[in-house]
């Protein structure tokens, strides 16, 4: 029995990364965060295009995601001395750090959704498998 665990981690390891994938879903949680993090993964963007590319997302709460993710050294928020102001919200270099995680989701996103749409073409449930 004592060699089942042969390869696992130990619980505290365990525990330790369980914490960590917590502090990051809290950092990122919500309804927003990631997509609004994704979009500015490939571009900085002035706050009326997040409003608009974000569909369904109200301006407070756009505003509160913002000073959120710049209150965690993600986000850079940068305004011009034009008439009128204008805002336009980066990613910092820590926030950079985050491009290799949104390309994972992404990519898992795109595998899930082809997996489903060619579960459907074949009108057949996907099934799901179960470790024992």
């Amino acid at each position: 029995m004592e060699n089942e665990n042969i390869g696992y981690p130990t619980f505290g390891e365990c525990m330790k990364r369980v914490r960590a994938i917590d502090d990051t879903l809290h950092i990122m949680g919500g309804k927003w965060k990631a997509v609004l993090l994704a979009h500015l993964c490939y571009k900085p963007m002035r706050y009326s295009e997040l409003l608009k590319d974000l569909n369904g997302i109200a301006g407070k709460v756009l505003s509160r995601e913002l000073k959120d993710l710049e209150m965690n050294g993600l986000v850079i928020r940068e305004v011009s001395d034009t008439q009128p102001l204008t805002v336009t919200y980066r990613l910092s270099q820590y926030g950079k750090s985050l491009k290799e995680l949104m390309d994972g989701l992404a990519d898992w996103g795109l595998q899930h959704r082809e997996r489903l749409f060619s579960a459907s073409k074949l009108e057949q449930p996907v099934s799901v498998e179960r470790e024992a």
